[in-house]
């Protein structure tokens, strides 16, 4: 047994299980008896009024009049609709829910629906939202000091538009619901889900139910990235929808395609900015718009142009400035939480703002970087540039920076038509939901008499090692090995009312919830073990699965400690709640501490570049990444490598396409290109920060590492800048694009 606990490198829960296809996700469950199966009638126009549907026969058909509750799926607001009722406004909206006894049947009874439509013109850019003034989020302003004096008095003044591209989740087990009825109006529901609760409150108003009534649980998901938190409620209500209907079990899973059609992306932004630089290269002034694509509904967009808006400045400053975020309204599908939340899209505008300076002011990118560095953000928190100072010199000397940077010049020198490149990037992550009232948790631990542990609590495992971060933690509290400590999945009959695994928060809010509720059990069992002692309960110490009293005398095992509690009629039981402290926004003012600490990290990258076709490759990567005392380094080091492989293709590969007609075209692996495993760089060089510990009041002084480090891939870029000798990027960075932006330079 393994007695090595917090801070340990433990491999995940399900490692083996996942190796060896033993693993059971939802579509492995085994189906309840009569179960049958549903499919989505997606819309083929992004824009119209639907005028009626020519539905097949020998299946159950589903339209907005059959359902009991509100035709309303929005996580936040009202207003989306499960299924049309009249107007269309993106490709892939779902029109109908067709069920049948089979998902073959099903799924071509979908196919073989007909829709009747008075086409629209449809909104499909930003640009064009901007100018018709078509707003989900309306602009939020971060400003300070007198940004217009500022630039007049500048001595050099920049200006600059670009574009980042959405990215779509691609978790490798698509979005599925399994809904089973129960009695008076009860839903059992298994979903693919980051939040339960959210499921759980959505299933209810579509089904016009009290929340109690339905009961949301999940083990595992393949794979999130934000993509089901929000997208899973709709897919778990047209299940729960089609099982009152037919009274049936109801399975509804996804194809990658209407997958891809149905469901929201990570949100493309526009930027556009002026800036004021001195001689020197420090930033004096800056005035910009961020301007994200929301789709067709709210959704989450709110959360991410604030995230955007507080990370626009990334761990730089300057005197004066005045920088606004908003999001637009198209006929997109509505656009939605992907990891980072906005960070990444805001990040990126200093990357171009610091690129275009140096290149017209003829100074080094490089010492630019290090002239701007603040210490604090233009809303008020303090940062810590001495520790950003740390990690991108660290990891410039873990790539010999130096000596890469010469060899690339010698390289470029004698190369025709290739040519290497060679790019750093650093930055300062906030942790913490936006939204104060999110930064809260719940868990239940039962000790049973054998010394056995059960944990329940409310966050969602994907693949991230949660479960088995959060069991370091009840194994630490107790002094017993992690395999004492029995994982239940997450279900909303026993943790109520939790907020999303997200935003970086799920080892945070979830350890120690599940802290609050071992130290409560615990403490009840030292009073029993001090009596037994006949000694003082803080003089006991639990280690190593005993209950060791002072003065060197004989303990107990803690399964003979649990027994003798039950005994004597003690709890065993314990439920835990937390609330991150020190946070707070005042929207009006637009200042606070909306996080509770910052990460950092740091990375160098190192391209090769085809001059003729634009197409490159990534040879190196070297990330350095803060997680202070890490709770799992093992854990946090795939976190790491995950993360910058993700980023690496939304930066490069990773292109939506839509036609002029506003028509998904992107629907597939075959159109839609994620990395692959000769996308990794061959040198790809990941360690996390030494000697960094976080604030007081973070959980064993640990940092969250799921979303910070998928910034590391604007290295990449970096480099791509360097190799092109092009300052400014529209993102992705395709070869095409690349070719375009040598040609024109």
């Amino acid at each position: 047994m393994n007695t090595a606990i917090v801070g340990h490198a433990l491999r995940h829960d399900s490692a083996l299980l996942h190796a060896s296809g033993g693993a059971r996700f939802l579509d492995d469950l085994p189906e309840p008896a009569g179960t049958w199966h549903a499919a989505l009638a997606l819309s083929p126009v992004a824009h119209g009024r639907l005028l009626g549907l020519d539905l097949p026969e020998g299946v159950r058909a589903i339209l907005p009049a059959d359902i009991p509750g509100e035709n309303d799926i929005a996580p936040i607001g009202q207003g989306e609709v499960l299924l049309v009722e009249n107007l269309i406004e993106h490709h892939g909206q779902p029109l109908a829910l067709l069920v049948a006894p089979t998902r073959d049947a099903a799924l071509r009874a979908a196919a073989a629906t007909r829709a009747h439509i008075e086409a629209l013109p449809p909104i499909l850019s930003i640009e064009a939202a901007l100018e018709a003034g078509t707003f989900l989020v309306l602009p939020q302003i971060i400003a300070e000091g007198d940004v217009e004096a500022a630039l007049a008095a500048a001595p050099h003044r920049l200006a600059g538009e670009f574009r980042a591209g959405g990215q779509e989740h691609f978790y490798l087990e698509g979005q599925i619901a399994l809904a089973i009825p129960g009695e008076e109006d009860e839903m059992l529901v298994h979903s693919s889900t980051q939040h339960p609760t959210e499921v759980q409150h959505v299933v209810s108003r579509v089904l016009g139910v009290p929340f109690h009534r339905v009961t949301v649980q999940c083990r595992r998901l393949g794979g999130g990235f934000g993509g089901k938190e929000s997208n899973a409620s709709s897919v778990a209500a047209a299940a729960a929808l089609a099982a009152r209907v037919t009274g049936r079990p109801v399975k509804l899973r996804l194809p990658r395609r209407s997958d891809m059609a149905a469901t929201g992306k990570r949100h493309p932004f526009l930027y556009r900015w002026q800036a004021g630089f001195d001689e020197m290269g420090r930033l004096l002034a800056l005035d910009a718009i961020l301007a994200a694509d929301g789709g067709h509904s709210l959704d989450m967009s709110g959360g991410v142009v604030f995230r955007a808006l507080t990370h626009a400045l990334n761990c730089y400053g300057a005197p004066a400035l005045r920088i606004s975020a908003c999001a637009v309204k198209t006929n997109h599908v509505s656009n939605t939480a992907f990891r980072g939340f906005g960070g990444p899209q805001g990040a990126l505008l200093m990357e171009d703002v610091l690129h275009q300076a140096a290149a017209q002011l003829g100074h080094d990118v490089e010492a630019l970087r290090l002239r701007n560095l603040a210490d604090r953000t233009p809303y008020g928190q303090a940062l810590e540039p001495a520790l950003t100072r740390r990690v991108l010199a660290e990891a410039k000397a873990d790539a010999e920076w130096d000596r890469r940077r010469a060899d690339a010049a010698s390289f470029n020198a004698t190369h025709p038509t290739l040519r290497r490149g060679v790019g750093a990037f650093c930055c300062a992550f906030g942790i913490a939901f936006g939204i104060p009232h999110l930064n809260q948790a719940g868990a239940l631990v039962h000790v049973y008499t054998d010394g056995s542990i059960r944990l329940a609590h409310g966050g969602t495992e994907m693949g991230q090692g949660l479960f088995i971060k959060v069991a370091q933690v009840v194994a630490e509290v107790f002094g017993v090995p992690v395999e004492t400590v029995g994982l239940a999945p997450t279900s909303t009959a026993e943790i109520p009312n939790t907020s999303a695994t997200a935003a970086s928060t799920g080892s945070d809010l979830n350890g120690w919830a599940a802290h609050a509720a071992a130290v409560a059990v615990r403490d009840r069992m030292a009073e029993v073990a001090a009596r037994h002692f006949g000694c003082p309960p803080e003089g006991l110490r639990f280690e190593e699965g005993h209950i060791l009293p002072p003065g060197g005398n004989a303990g107990m095992r803690f399964g003979e400690l649990a027994k003798l509690c039950w005994r004597e009629r003690v709890s065993l039981s314990a439920t835990g709640f937390y609330r991150t402290p020190d946070i707070h926004w005042d929207a009006e003012r637009m200042r606070g501490e909306p996080f509770f600490y910052f990460a950092y990290g740091a990375a160098v990258a190192e391209v090769l570049l085809d001059t003729l076709t634009g197409e490159h490759r990534c040879l190196s990567a070297h990330l350095v990444q803060d997680c202070g005392r890490s709770l799992n380094p093992a854990i946090d080091l795939g976190q790491i490598e995950g993360a910058f492989v993700q980023g690496l293709g939304w930066l490069t590969s990773e292109e939506l396409w839509w036609d002029h007609e506003g028509r998904q075209r992107t629907l597939g692996p075959s159109t839609y290109k994620i990395p692959g495993s000769r996308d990794v760089p061959p040198v790809l060089r990941a360690r996390l920060l030494e000697g960094s510990e976080a604030r007081d009041g973070a959980l064993f002084r640990s940092k969250a590492v799921g979303e910070p480090p998928l910034l590391l891939a604007t290295a990449v870029v970096n480099a791509l800048r360097d190799a092109t000798a092009v300052a400014s990027l529209d993102l992705p960075a395709t070869p095409e694009r690349v070719h375009a932006a040598l040609r024109h330079r």
